[in-house]
């Protein structure tokens, strides 16, 4: 089925605005511009107008797919509509969308999720003309056409996604998933050596006390 997109000049939040209002059922949200955007962990995203894609679709729950791995596929999908030709963008774990730029990793977008009822809203945020400044981060803020890539129209962009959105079941695999294997990580309450991505979406990890599966949180290289 094909979703109906509405397009708001201006709105708090796509996200929220899906919240407000489940009469709308299954359908898509895109702002030109967001006042009150947030990323992962109530973080604020800045979301002005014209810089980037903020985009919400509200779905059926997505049946038999582990929770961790709903937003890894999503986001995964929404790489391949960004980049067609799989060259540049990737996923950090547990969902970001990264490149490598100069030879350091950064974050072009993020995506939030909640199931409410029987519906899945996914909520997007890519930075594709302009970024934030946001000094002290890990993984620096940039933006899609810093890096080269062909921006299609917006919209368009909206639709493509919100339709590979269809079937989270179907694995869509990223160019590359950073940390690999073999990689000195840390993260909020310990630090080890990355073992590689579990088939339900969590992150395997060697520890001093012996192995843990992450869930949840930020992770960052050692060193």
């Amino acid at each position: 089925m094909d979703l109906p997109l509405i397009r708001l000049a201006s709105v708090d939040s796509t996200q929220a605005f899906l919240r407000r209002h489940p009469h709308l059922g299954f359908c898509a949200v895109l702002a030109d511009l967001q006042t009150e955007g947030r990323g992962r962990q109530g973080n604020r995203w800045e979301s002005p107008a014209g810089a980037g894609l903020w985009l919400s679709v509200a779905l059926p729950a997505s049946a038999g797919v582990a929770p961790g791995l709903v937003l890894q596929r999503a986001m995964a999908a929404a790489a391949q509509v960004l980049d067609p030709e799989g060259s540049l963008l990737g996923l950090k774990w547990p969902n970001d969308l990264v490149a490598w730029k100069a030879g350091r990793l950064v974050k072009v977008g993020g995506i939030l999720g909640e199931q409410i009822g029987g519906r899945l809203i996914l909520g997007l945020g890519v930075n594709l003309t302009a970024a934030p400044e946001i000094p002290g981060r890990a993984f620096p803020p940039a933006c899609l056409r810093d890096l080269g890539l062909e921006l299609r129209p917006v919209h368009e962009l909206a639709v493509n996604i919100a339709k590979s959105w269809m079937d989270l079941a179907q694995d869509s695999q990223p160019p590359f998933r950073w940390p690999e294997a073999g990689i000195p990580i840390r993260w909020e309450d310990g630090q080890g050596t990355c073992l590689g991505w579990e088939s339900d979406g969590r992150l395997k990890v060697a520890t001093a006390e012996g192995i843990r599966r992450l869930s949840a949180g930020e992770v960052t290289g050692l060193g």
